[in-house]
């Protein structure tokens, strides 16, 4: 059994530590197999010498993220840990576009990195993820920076109106007010992004254009970055008729969640049947986003987490019942 001692330096330790060792609890519990003993400043380690060395390196980079950003949450803590360290430090010059009142809009997480990254080199690209991971304010950030920076002359965004059947007539009022609370996380993103008076200038000349998926059909989207936002609730006909919009100089995000698919049991999303199709054209970036990647409350992670598992267990069951 090796020991190390580590001396924390040029940081309060209540900052690691925790109320009441909160934090340090929490990062203990990524290492069940060392005893972790803390003594003001002084922390004293004793297990397995390589899994010390990969403690070390992980309590650096949490020093490191204090130190930049002058916060470490539970979340904070959750997600350096899990990811690969060289990633993490890597992710400090991911900025994608600097939103409202100086707001740093970044890839936080390694698998966002990898979306961000699949933007420069590819002009169609899925993210496949669960709620909470980022994929489509991701996306939106995506496509302010490339309006600002005049590589394309419009944003469109679109989902399909699956809760109402895209059959919208029933609703009151006029069709803005139809569509918003479905586009409604869309404009959450751009409104982190746009001064109100520039999206609402940009929204009535049409440079930004939010609409369901229907509204689609027919069109040519050329010199834009559309998102397709919600794909999993797309028809496998709604899905063709989408991507061969695509024009020149355009660029296509589709943002989807395959545990999340509001279609009828018998209909298959036309999001995985894409996937299943498209999976070997060299031409299309393909990114996976899982519980690592949630930037929302710690309990979300813990909450996809404990569905993922529900999932696997009944996938075993039915493969059970199917042998006997």
């Amino acid at each position: 059994m090796a020991e190390k001692k580590i001396t924390l330096s040029g940081i309060d330790p209540l900052e690691i530590y925790g109320a009441r060792n909160t934090k340090l609890d929490l990062i203990k519990s990524y290492y069940p197999k060392l005893k972790i003993i803390t003594r003001g400043s002084s922390i004293t380690v004793l297990g397995e010498l390589e899994v010390i060395e990969q403690f070390e390196t992980k309590l650096a980079v949490l020093i490191a993220h204090f130190n930049k950003y002058n916060r470490l949450t539970d979340s904070n803590i959750d997600r350096l840990i899990m990811e690969d360290h060289d990633v993490v430090l890597e992710l400090n010059d991911a900025i994608i576009v600097h939103g409202n009142h100086g707001k740093i809009i970044k890839a936080r997480t390694a698998n966002q990195r990898k979306l961000v990254d699949l933007a420069l080199s590819k002009d169609m690209i899925f993210a496949i993820g669960p709620a909470g991971t980022g994929k489509t304010y991701t996306a939106v950030a995506l496509a302010v920076r490339a309006l600002k920076n005049k590589e394309i002359k419009r944003i469109i965004l679109t989902r399909p109106a699956v809760e109402a059947g895209e059959n919208l007539g029933f609703l009151p009022g006029d069709m803005k007010d139809k569509l918003d609370p479905y586009m409604q996380p869309l404009y959450d993103a751009l409104n982190d992004m746009i001064p109100a008076e520039k999206l609402k200038a940009f929204i009535e000349e049409r440079i930004i254009q939010i609409a369901p998926l229907a509204f689609m059909r027919g069109r040519t989207l050329d010199n834009a970055f559309v998102i397709l936002d919600e794909a999993q609730n797309t028809t496998i006909q709604q899905m063709k008729m989408f991507l061969t919009r695509m024009g020149r100089s355009a660029k296509f995000v589709v943002t989807g969640d395959l545990t999340q698919i509001d279609l009828p049991s018998r209909q298959k999303s036309g999001l995985r049947h894409s996937l299943d199709l498209l999976s070997k054209v060299n031409d299309i970036g393909i990114v996976y986003l899982n519980e690592k990647d949630v930037i929302r409350h710690q309990l979300v992670m813990q909450i996809i987490q404990a569905y993922k598992q529900e999932q696997l267990k009944e996938k075993e069951s039915g493969k059970h019942n199917s042998k006997n």
